[in-house]
């Protein structure tokens, strides 16, 4: 909010990968002669030229290190203000880019990912960005590009905790990440990036039971419920449509859907994003499940009139309201799934993480 008490726009802010290629371009030059450009600017894909400060310099025999602290804008992103800080040595001739990690950056133990099994977690789009970067001060010194790109995170190890990075297999820190290299502030794509990437990694590995869950509430619930291991938990948040979308062209054997009961909701009636400020429970209906459940007409015009879902839920006393949204959950769900070849069931959960519908029951 402004002095004036307009709404202030959202800052934008760089990914990982644009940092870790500003930090290549800097050692690069200084490896080559050049010594460290202060700001660095980069081409992203898009063709922005944004421009980087300089927040570490070294050097040695043969090496070239540069550091850039991660700016993520707005976005509560939990790689804001760390280092990305990149190592440049030579390597023999012919090598072409050979990629590392370095500490608190992470490796992939996992098929499914875009990287193979062993590789540093440093992403295509971001290998690309580094490779263009470097590439174009090589060849204004007539020289092969044939370079050690080690890409490092003061820790790393503990942000990744805070990712899907352990889930997907990704060990021993962060990954460098970006298609664009902007962070886009509360972006809903880099989460359904995550789920689809969970689901590749599910189905390389073999999977043939994952659940897409919305909370840790319902992920609890799930995973003593239908004794599943935490790889085949799909972090869907309230990204319900995303998530059925992509397994509707990637299907899993067997998929289940689970979630609280106001979330629950909301996908049955049709709602494909669960989130608060882009869908709200229809209250009606709701009421009107209860009048299919045999509730009374004072019963019923409550509901309609209730504040909430779980005011609801409250009043329904007996009547297997939980179950109801249950089974309407699972046919907008397989609907959206569109006859691909998945054993679909969904498990709805109160606050407090008991079961209160199950469709397999």
């Amino acid at each position: 909010m402004t002095e004036d008490g307009k709404e202030r726009a959202l800052r934008p802010g760089w990914t990982t990968g644009a940092c870790a290629a500003a930090a290549a371009k800097a050692a690069c030059s200084a490896l080559l002669g050049d010594g460290f450009p202060d700001p660095v600017d980069i081409v992203l894909p898009g063709g922005q030229i944004p421009a980087f400060a300089l927040a570490l310099t070294e050097s040695g025999p043969g090496w070239t290190r540069a550091g850039i602290i991660k700016d993520a804008g707005d976005d509560p992103d939990v790689t804001h203000g760390a280092t990305i800080i990149v190592t440049l040595r030579h390597a023999p001739a012919g090598a072409g880019l050979v990629f590392r990690a370095g500490p608190g950056v992470g490796t992939v133990t996992k098929p499914g990912l875009p990287l193979g099994v062993g590789e540093p977690a440093i992403n295509p789009v971001p290998r690309r960005l580094i490779g263009e970067a470097v590439a174009a001060i090589a060849a204004r010194h007539g020289v092969p590009c044939d370079l050690e790109v080690e890409v490092s995170v003061p820790g790393g190890e503990d942000l990744a905790v805070r990712t899907w990075n352990p889930r997907l297999g990704i060990l021993g820190g962060i990954s460098i990440l970006g298609t664009t290299g902007i962070v886009i502030p509360y972006s809903c794509s880099a989460w359904i990036h995550s789920i689809q990437r969970g689901i590749d990694v599910a189905r390389a590995c073999g999977l043939t039971h994952v659940a897409g869950c919305v909370g840790s509430t319902s992920e609890k619930a799930v995973r003593r419920v239908r004794r599943l291991g935490e790889e085949a938990i799909i972090d869907m948040g309230d990204f319900a449509g995303g998530m059925l979308k992509y397994l509707r062209r990637h299907p899993v054997p067997r998929v289940t859907v689970a979630g609280g009961f106001a979330k629950m909701c909301k996908l049955a009636a049709g709602q494909m994003d669960l989130h608060s400020s882009r869908s709200q429970v229809d209250m009606a209906w709701l009421a009107g499940q209860l009048e299919q459940l045999g509730g009374d007409g004072r019963l019923v015009a409550a509901a309609a009139a209730a504040n909430t879902a779980l005011e609801v839920l409250e009043m329904a006393g007996t009547l297997k309201l939980g179950e109801a949204v249950a089974r309407q959950a699972e046919a907008v769900a397989r609907a959206v799934l569109d006859n691909a070849e998945i054993t679909l069931d969904v498990l709805v959960v109160d606050r407090q993480g008991r079961v209160i519908g199950d469709t397999t029951a």
